[in-house]
């Protein structure tokens, strides 16, 4: 077998069942193939780590399940990295999707860069949810359009490996920072990550309720 060209990473906890089930659907419906889908139980509710285990073993020659006490997001994510055997790594949101061409679309638009972020279709039930707090200032917000999506990061190896993820607010904004003082980078003008920012629970959506 060919080596796994890239490595996708879903960190989970207690994000209802149909919508992680509707995550990795999207991930094995991709039209790129050479991938593998590591999810990391972040410590979830045990009848929902029931549910994954049984899921994923159908599916275990291209999922790796693992499930750890609860941490976070970025720590799940970073120990996710040290397992993974992809040349490339990316993420998606237990709670989002890919369009079926989403790896394909980051794997040609990476050419000639180390890291890339995307734009996504947003899903949203009113205008308010295209905004989320300002990195610099949570009294202030910006529009998603403007930020670095945590989970359209697409890149190299050697650049998760290099830089972890820090448990923060904006984890994926610092991330891409940091990444640009050592790699090259760019944002791409793509939407094939689809964004639900239509859930309550949502941290960024707890985080705007906190601050109002």
């Amino acid at each position: 077998m060919s080596p796994v060209k890239i490595s996708v990473l879903m960190a989970v906890y207690n994000t209802s069942f149909k919508l992680v089930k509707r995550a990795i659907n999207s991930v094995l419906n991709q039209n790129y193939k050479n991938f593998e889908l590591l999810i990391i139980d972040d410590g979830s509710d045990i009848f929902l780590s029931k549910k994954l285990l049984t899921y994923t073993e159908i599916h275990q020659q291209k999922i790796t399940y693992l499930r750890h006490k609860n941490c976070g997001q970025s720590a799940s994510i970073n120990k996710g990295i040290k397992i993974s055997k992809g040349n490339y790594i990316t993420i998606i949101d237990a709670d989002d999707e890919y369009k079926v061409n989403h790896l394909q679309t980051c794997v040609t638009r990476i050419k000639g860069v180390d890291l890339i972020s995307s734009k996504a279709e947003i899903i949203v039930n009113k205008k308010s949810d295209y905004f989320v707090p300002d990195k610099s200032d949570n009294s202030k917000n910006i529009h998603v359009d403007d930020c670095i999506l945590f989970a359209t990061l697409f890149g190299k190896r050697e650049v998760f490996e290099t830089i972890p993820f820090k448990s923060m607010y904006a984890a994926d904004s610092d991330f891409y920072e940091q990444a640009s003082k050592k790699y090259r980078v760019k944002k791409i003008n793509t939407r094939t990550y689809i964004y639900y920012r239509n859930s309550k629970n949502s941290v960024t959506a707890r985080l705007k309720k906190k601050l109002m």
